[in-house]
């Protein structure tokens, strides 16, 4: 392995931390690396794999000016990429405005999520535009060639290059970003029409707004999706001809938001509602419909079937966990844990001609954070991958393919003291079916003190990986990935771009 060490920040992290998420699988990186020509101390890179896994993580450089949350951490993206049995290694922050500011002044101007807004060193801030710093650490994706990372409560998307890892800047869609309102996390590329598909929220009315970027890169189309107040979404899905929004009872309790205090809180007395409207439908075209009260973070796929929308996703059991003492830590964490949420891989039908509901559990594992072969989006698909949690953590101990045909479950635990990260399929060059290719994903090994790229067939994760690549330094967990084929950079990249120099 070639390994140059290209940049290092300073931190100002206390050197006794006591922070669960700021120590152990989460202590944060400082150190951005190139790495080509990665070992393998296991197997082999197949020669079949090509392209490049991309993932977020979290990693503060400065404590918080109270509290600090996991998801207040400065977004840093890491690159795995592959050709011809050869792979490379990058990573570097992403150049955010509150990233670059912070740094400049030593230390945190703006409050974080378990921060009330009154501590803010600064008139204004960008995360929900003006509450908090815009981390950019929450998602990532690939729209015509460049990586986008994102924030879950709406800011900028910062354009990233999906081979250097570096910050290009700011996407701007000729001028017609929505600045006032940001992005939200989770926006959607459909890999058939180029589109991107994204929604954003506030405490303003309508409170949401659903949108389209053509494979031009301009926003065609830009929408209202009146809710009743400020609401907390944080996915969407889609379908060939559909879009799916939500309104889920877990919201910010309106009285304390009068005084400016951001508490979510759980109504079970309240309905989820889904909205179901055509791709470049608007306000009068939505459809709602009712289901039972819960949360869901992360939705898997959703397709048309008949007069049925199926939409697949994590249903949470207890999206409000219960108190059940331990430390501070504990107590203010519980929402991060899929155990003490619940999550669990489920299935709504909405029929379009009758306005009914029908719901069904699709698996008893607790699971979440689950990816399907893309290129299977919006089509009746087979297989889930999904991540397995620590009990009473926010790590990933597993991973688990879910087979929706059958029901069936393979399942790989990565075993003690090691977590991964959401693991993205990379179909196999030439591949001819829906799992034949690979999993990937990235792990912190607590027992070696190192990280790896595990790569597993996709069609048999239960026997363990195929390849076992070492990276140059432990990384933090995080929260999500993404994957993007060769070909498709190939598309947008020239010769003599990052992507080409380094053979991709």
């Amino acid at each position: 392995m070639d390994v140059e060490i290209v940049g290092k920040f300073l931190s100002t992290l206390p050197e006794d931390d006591d922070h669960p998420y700021r120590t152990g699988p989460w202590r944060p990186q400082t150190t951005e690396w190139d790495a080509d020509d990665l070992t393998a101390v296991e197997g082999e890179i197949p020669r079949d794999l090509d392209g490049v896994y991309l993932r977020n993580t979290e990693n503060p450089l400065h404590p918080a000016l109270k509290t600090y949350h996991p998801f207040d951490g400065d977004g840093m993206l890491h690159v795995v990429g592959f050709r011809d049995g050869k792979a490379f290694y990058r990573n570097r922050f992403i150049r955010t405005d509150g990233f670059l500011a912070e740094n400049e002044a030593g230390e945190p101007l703006w409050p974080g999520l378990a921060e009330p807004v009154q501590l803010t060193k600064r008139e204004q801030g960008w995360g929900a535009r003006t509450r908090m710093k815009d981390a950019s650490s929450t998602d990532v994706i690939v729209h015509r060639g460049v990586a986008l990372t994102s924030f879950y409560q709406c800011g900028d998307l910062y354009r990233v290059d999906p081979c250097s890892a570096e910050t290009l800047g700011k996407e701007s869609w000729a001028g017609d970003f929505p600045v006032e309102w940001g992005v939200s996390a989770h926006p959607k590329v459909d890999c058939k029409t180029g589109e991107l598909l994204f929604f954003n929220y506030s405490k303003q009315v309508p409170y949401m707004h659903y949108g389209v970027v053509d494979e031009r890169n301009q926003l065609s189309h830009y929408v209202d999706v009146p809710l009743p107040g400020p609401r907390l979404p944080h996915d969407m899905a889609f379908t060939e001809n559909y879009v799916i929004l939500n309104d889920f009872p877990l919201f910010w309790d309106p009285r304390l938001l009068e005084h400016d205090v951001h508490l979510p809180r759980f109504y079970p007395e309240i309905p989820s509602r889904f909205a179901v409207l055509p791709r470049r439908g608007g306000p009068g075209d939505i459809q709602w419909f009712e289901a039972d009260p819960t949360f869901v973070l992360h939705f898997t796929n959703a397709y048309e079937d008949g007069d049925e929308i199926v939409l697949d996703g994590f249903y949470e059991g207890a999206p409000q966990p219960l108190d059940n003492g331990g430390t501070k830590w504990d107590k203010l964490f519980r929402f991060l844990a899929l155990d003490r949420l619940q999550a669990r891989l489920h299935r709504w039908r909405f029929n379009l001609v009758t306005g009914a509901v029908t719901e069904e559990q699709l698996s008893e594992s607790i699971t979440e954070f689950g990816t399907i072969n893309p290129d299977y989006a919006t089509a009746k698909y087979r297989y889930t991958y999904a991540a397995s949690g620590k009990p009473g953590w926010f790590l990933f101990d597993g991973l688990v393919k879910h087979d929706l045909h059958t029901g069936g479950e393979e399942h790989y635990p990565f075993g003690d003291g090691v977590y991964g990260s959401e693991a993205a399929m990379a179909a196999r060059v030439g591949a001819t079916g829906e799992d034949d290719g690979y999993l990937l994903t990235l792990t912190t090994d607590m027992n070696t003190d190192a990280s790896y790229c595990l790569i597993f067939d996709a069609a048999r994760v239960g026997d363990g990986p195929v390849c076992k690549l070492a990276l140059p330094e432990r990384i933090s967990s995080g929260t999500h990935a993404t994957w993007a084929p060769g070909a498709q950079l190939r598309r947008w990249h020239t010769a003599d771009s990052p992507a080409g120099a380094i053979g991709l």
